[in-house]
């Protein structure tokens, strides 16, 4: 059986994980953690997390390879038969998974002029698993391929349609590899799908997905993972005017700014503090303004666009929340749902506050509308995609 190497990579966090078929071999975690470097391995069902250094993180492809050899997962590259990567990319040519070739990495170049701050890390990984790896065939799996289905409505901004498609500037989104892992694993679990779903994918990214018949009708993120919702440290939706007078008032280049409301804003930004939602809890409960602020913010913005996605479908059969705060945080699920109850929309506070990281219903028995708690798994959706590619 077929062995795959799949990729899913970052600036502070890379997860790379050996699969034969469906069965995941290992599945390694390295990222940033309070000002040093750990990775997180797990291993027949059993985590491990150890201390690394900044060498094996930043030369994490060598690393990881070394581990999968002396741990006799692989006994030599060879045996590794098919790669695939997890690509964000704006761009029509991205709206769909394929071979990494010449053209594809003449277009990732391209796509970097758009979204350097994306782009960089995803090149650099890939440049470095063709250079290793000059014999095996790497797949490009396209992040906003489930997205490929959003109407035109949904898709278009408010441009001349000529100047549109001149640069290809659509509404492409993002987190569509986790979105569909989320539909499948609901379709084993219904069998016959809700007709209208509203995924909310809330992590250091976050998203929500309008999905009605088992496809994305509509998404948070747009042109680029900027788009949308209040996030860790990216703006979110902000006044395209308010863009043009920061440029004019700050001095700012459009790179400083670019990086500007990729890195320093959020809810590190609203809150001056932290963009970590388990510390502005701790901060709130101290009484923090700032941070209730934050907190607030992001709850309310989350809640807008379910009640926007509700509109858009004519309502809504079930709700789903994952990523790492949509699984974890109990506390950020109540206040998304606080006071929803007219749109048929009840959490059962006391099963909310006792789910962390498992698959449950929380919503409660005069709920209308069902809603989940349920894992995403990115790795084994990129690992089926990329089988189905070869």
């Amino acid at each position: 059986m077929k062995k795959y190497l799949i990729v899913n990579t970052g600036s502070a966090s890379k997860k790379y994980a050996l699969y034969q078929g469906e069965e995941q071999i290992i599945f390694l975690h390295l990222e940033t953690e309070n000002g040093g470097y750990v990775m997180t391995e797990k291993f027949n069902g059993e985590l491990v997390k150890t201390v690394i250094t900044k060498d094996q993180f930043d030369e994490s492809l060598n690393f990881v390879m070394e581990i999968l050899i002396n741990n006799h997962k692989i006994s030599s590259y060879s045996e590794v038969n098919a790669i695939g990567v997890r690509v964000v990319a704006p761009g029509l040519y991205f709206l769909k998974h394929r071979l990494i070739d010449d053209l594809y990495m003449e277009k990732l170049e391209e796509a970097k002029e758009k979204a350097p701050l994306h782009m960089t890390p995803i090149l650099v990984s890939i440049k470095n698993l063709k250079q290793v790896f000059s014999n095996t065939p790497i797949y490009g799996i396209s992040d906003s391929a489930f997205h490929s289905t959003l109407p035109d409505i949904s898709r278009n901004y408010g441009l001349p349609k000529a100047m549109a498609a001149q640069h290809e500037v659509y509404r492409y989104g993002y987190h569509g590899t986790s979105i569909k892992s989320i539909v499948s694993k609901l379709k084993k679990q219904f069998g016959d799908l809700p007709e209208k779903i509203i995924v909310c994918h809330i992590g250091g990214g976050v998203s929500l997905t309008a999905v009605r018949k088992g496809v994305s009708i509509d998404t948070t993120m747009g042109f680029t993972p900027l788009e949308g919702l209040l996030m860790a440290t990216r703006v979110g939706d902000i006044d395209s005017g308010a863009v043009l007078y920061l440029t004019e008032k700050t001095g700012m280049t459009t790179a400083e700014l670019r990086r500007y409301f990729n890195s320093q804003c959020g809810l590190l930004g609203v809150s001056g503090q932290s963009d970590d939602v388990r510390d502005l809890i701790v901060l709130e409960e101290k009484g923090d303004k700032d941070a209730s602020l934050a907190l607030s913010l992001y709850a309310y913005r989350i809640k807008k666009y379910i009640g926007s996605y509700i509109a858009a479908m004519n309502g809504v059969d079930l709700i789903v929340f994952t990523a790492t705060i949509g699984e974890r945080s109990f506390i950020m699920r109540g206040k998304i749902l606080s006071d929803m109850e007219n749109l048929g929309i009840v959490l059962d506070k006391e099963v909310n506050n006792v789910t962390i990281a498992e698959d449950k219903e929380i919503s409660a028995q005069n709920s209308s509308v069902k809603i989940l708690v349920l894992k995403t798994d990115e790795m084994s959706q990129l690992a089926k995609d990329t089988e189905e590619l070869i």
